[in-house]
């Protein structure tokens, strides 16, 4: 890395010179803004210049946080199935303009015959919610999961808007690269993404791996909406916060999907199943590895041709979204950089993760960066990730 080792704070890891912000922002993490256990890296031009961790992996136990503690992490997930998909396409094994139905028949049900592979990956299919939740062990057990999401009726006609799959994405996409690969979301992953890397990611987790995953902490917002009035809530806001008031609203049903609808993430069962959509469970240095091979090679693979980047981060969907009620950017299966959240440039592409995990690439700079902690900060004054991300800004800018 031709880095320097660093132990300040209890941190531990390598920093290249010129990325030293970075490191002051991972400890101001910890000393002002609630960290508890989380690792930090950084990929430029193939090569790692930020790669850092810190803290307790377990508080209940004060299991310390290790290079090689895992972390589950939430809808960053999504990226990692984003890419399983785009390299079926490159591979000239999936056509993501083609009809879903053309490789999952089942799916043309309820006038969805037309809806091609890349409103899935672009949430505009219309499929964010169920209207009959599935008990918890059959959306574990995947084919129920498919099968309902198969059988369901748009709540929009699809391609009209989008709005956020936060959990159906993961079955959406995966039931297709299922049925194109003849293997397990999971398992293709497995077999041609993190295996060729040598990532220490996984999407349903191995039984051996379990004694290096981190346990969660979970803070809750620090405001109660129900007991503020409308007039105090921002313009931009208030249609989402009557929305998360709203018990039967879209944007609660559709994070109320499996019966009952709390899921624990932090229990063996759900982290061995397969959901692509959020239970990822990797090192930050692999989250940052897999998105620096999407926009150049790392020891010698890359992942996706330029072409392919290029294609597969053009925006899809912009504007108010129908279950976030939030204004949001997605390509096919990424994010896209917000006046919110800018990231490093107008090119980034990636996906963050619920509480404050995030994965994204920059090609104009061939950099890549992964964050993944343990204290799950439901608040949008949360600004742990973004702070790092404004330190990686900084250290480019020299």
């Amino acid at each position: 890395m031709g880095a320097m080792t660093t132990t300040i704070e209890g941190i531990q890891g390598e920093v290249a010179p010129g990325f030293e912000p970075v490191r002051e922002a991972f400890a101001a993490n910890f000393e002002r803004h609630h960290d508890i256990g989380a690792a930090v890296c950084v990929y430029h031009r193939g090569r790692p210049v930020v790669d850092l961790w810190a803290g307790t992996a377990d508080p209940a136990t004060d299991r310390p946080w290790t290079r090689d503690t895992l972390q589950l992490v939430y809808s960053a997930t999504k990226g990692a199935t984003a890419t399983a998909a785009h390299l079926l396409a490159q591979r000239g094994e999936l056509d993501l303009d083609a009809p879903v139905a053309e490789y999952w028949p089942e799916f043309a049900a309820h006038g969805k015959e037309r809806v091609p592979v890349r409103q899935l990956l672009s949430h505009r299919a219309g499929l964010p919610a169920l209207d009959r939740p599935v008990p918890l062990a059959d959306a574990l057990a995947w084919h129920p999961m498919a099968a309902a999401l198969a059988a369901q009726r748009p709540a929009w006609t699809p391609g009209t808007a989008h709005g956020y799959h936060g959990r159906t994405y993961g079955w959406l996409v995966g039931e297709v690269i299922r049925r194109v690969s003849g293997r397990t979301p999971g398992r293709y992953f497995a077999d041609e993404i993190a295996g060729p890397l040598g990532l220490d990611f996984f999407i349903g987790l191995p039984e051996g791996e379990r004694d290096r995953v981190s346990r969660m902490a979970y803070r809750q917002p620090t405001v109660d909406f129900s007991t503020v009035p409308p007039e105090a809530i921002p313009e931009e806001y208030r249609a989402a916060v009557a929305a998360l008031l709203d018990p039967d609203s879209l944007s609660n049903r559709a994070f109320a999907i499996t019966d009952p609808p709390e899921i624990d993430f932090n229990s063996p069962e759900v982290q061995a199943a397969e959901i692509p959509a959020s239970n990822g469970i990797c090192t930050a240095r692999a989250l940052a590895r897999m998105y620096a091979a999407l926009v150049g090679e790392v020891d010698g693979i890359r992942l996706l041709t330029p072409e392919t980047v290029a294609a597969a981060t053009r925006e899809q969907s912009c504007g108010q979204d129908r279950v976030v009620m939030l204004p949001m950017r997605f390509a096919s299966g990424y994010m896209l950089p917000t006046d919110q959240a800018p990231l490093t440039g107008p090119r980034a592409f990636g996906h963050p993760g619920r509480g404050g995990s995030l994965g994204f690439a920059d090609p104009a700079h061939d950099l890549a960066f992964g964050y993944v902690m343990n204290h799950i900060i439901e608040d949008p004054t949360d600004t742990r990730a973004a702070s790092l991300v404004e330190a990686v800004a900084r250290s480019l800018a020299g």
